[in-house]
């Protein structure tokens, strides 16, 4: 017997995860992004990522045109791109109320997220409501700053240690 749709995501509110915006271009739709926090690493040789994406979801389908997009991981000054992100404002709207460039790749990066990973599509499959993307990195770009993090439904932000908490005296 498996656990209703419900206690699952219960469950996942107790899982910390960073946030991030996934972005994608296609002639057909022009720019498309949305905010997941189902991102992972999956290899270093070849640099691949993984980032799961709703089905239902205009960013996946433009991913599908292209075969292209960018995981942009958010910094803890971005609540407002993460929620921009989320739904509720059409694709125009959410990329008009952020700052953002085109990368190297062709797709849009946010100028001010922690980094950024252009990839290229090397495999998707169906997982329930979801689709897995694989992407291989392409172009990373790294900022300096602190992550956007995500803990039972609230942002988060990282604790601050004082170097004197830290002495061993």
């Amino acid at each position: 017997m498996s656990v209703s749709s419900e206690q699952f995501k219960q469950a996942l509110q107790l899982w910390a995860s960073g946030i991030a915006v996934v972005t994608s271009k296609s002639e057909k739709l022009g720019v498309r992004g949305m905010t997941v926090t189902a991102f992972s690493s999956v290899s270093a040789e070849p640099p691949q990522i993984l980032v799961c994406l709703n089905q239902s979801a205009d960013t996946g389908e433009n991913i599908d045109q292209n075969q292209r997009f960018a995981v942009n991981i958010l910094s803890a000054q971005q609540q407002d791109e993460s929620n921009n992100f989320s739904g509720g404002s059409s694709q125009e709207e959410r990329f008009a109320n952020t700052r953002w460039s085109v990368g190297v790749t062709g797709v849009p990066i946010l100028d001010e997220s922690l980094m950024s990973l252009e990839c290229k599509v090397v495999e998707k499959v169906r997982a329930g409501t979801h689709w897995v993307i694989i992407g291989e990195i392409e172009e990373a770009t790294c900022r300096s700053g602190e992550p956007l993090l995500y803990f039972r439904s609230n942002y988060r932000e990282l604790a601050s240690l004082n170097e004197s908490s830290t002495s061993t005296d």
